[in-house]
């Protein structure tokens, strides 16, 4: 039986996510951004969370910790790396760790430069992974911790990931990336067709996550920062695939 994975919208733009074992009744809560709403979605399904994996210390991912954890008793899990900023941990992990929810194992993925310990939940036989602030729809989160170089890492090891994998990021910015990534591949008729068919998801209110990894090997501006072409575009053509990625990113942070 799949995973059954939901998708919680919070505060003003943020996501958390439900992921249900039906085999088991095990239920993870990726990230709390609020304990109220991801509350409503489990009773709503009759769910009860045991785990909530967090990705990273930001207030807006952690804030409903406590509160869902003191209602359900879930599992607290998080990065050792970043113990020291999170809520109590039942479990601190490292990249190259297993968690396993019911049925389901994931592994522990180290996507450091939005923040150092900022970590992803790769579950293979799902075919999901949980990025949050690294790997988005058509972005990546800014780099606030790490460098340019360590984001570009991070983001390679998730492009190595199968391209069916189902991306859940943390937020709903996929208007906004897809109006910048149009400045960098105005004529890439893959992004062409889905800026389009975001725009017509959020004018139906619907969200544009999931998204898949290949969706984003091919529209993406920040995991195509190695191709040849788009080294043209930015002007870049002998630079390394680091140094494209950071004249990518400071583009963005300037848009």
């Amino acid at each position: 039986m799949p995973l059954e994975i939901v998708t919680v919208p919070c505060l003003s733009d943020n996501y958390a996510y439900l992921a249900n074992d039906p085999a088991t009744g095990a239920t993870m809560v990726v990230d709390v951004p609020e304990a109220a709403a991801i509350l409503n979605a489990l009773a709503e399904r009759e769910w009860h969370a045991s785990h909530i994996l967090i990705t990273h210390h930001h207030d807006d991912h952690i804030a409903g910790v406590r509160a869902l954890a003191a209602a359900t008793g879930a599992r607290v899990i998080g990065a050792a790396a970043d113990a020291h900023r999170l809520p109590h941990l039942d479990e601190a992990v490292a990249p190259g760790d297993t968690i396993r929810i019911g049925m389901f194992e994931g592994r522990v993925i180290d996507v450091s430069g939005h923040t150092i310990g900022h970590v992803a939940y790769y579950f293979p036989d799902a075919g999901a992974v949980f990025t949050a602030d690294s790997l988005m729809a058509l972005g990546c989160g800014r780099v606030f911790e790490g460098t340019p170089a360590m984001m570009w890492d991070s983001l390679s090891r998730l492009a190595a990931l199968p391209p069916e994998t189902l991306v859940y990021s943390g937020h709903e910015y996929a208007q906004s990336n897809a109006r910048f990534a149009l400045t960098i591949e105005p004529d890439n008729p893959a992004l062409i067709s889905r800026a389009n068919a975001i725009a017509e998801a959020r004018n139906a209110g619907r969200p544009t996550v999931p998204t898949t990894l290949s969706h984003e090997l091919a529209t993406n501006p920040f995991l195509r920062a190695n191709l040849p072409g788009v080294k043209e575009l930015i002007g870049m053509p002998g630079a390394s695939d680091a140094e494209a990625f950071a004249e990518i990113r400071g583009r963005k942070d300037r848009f």
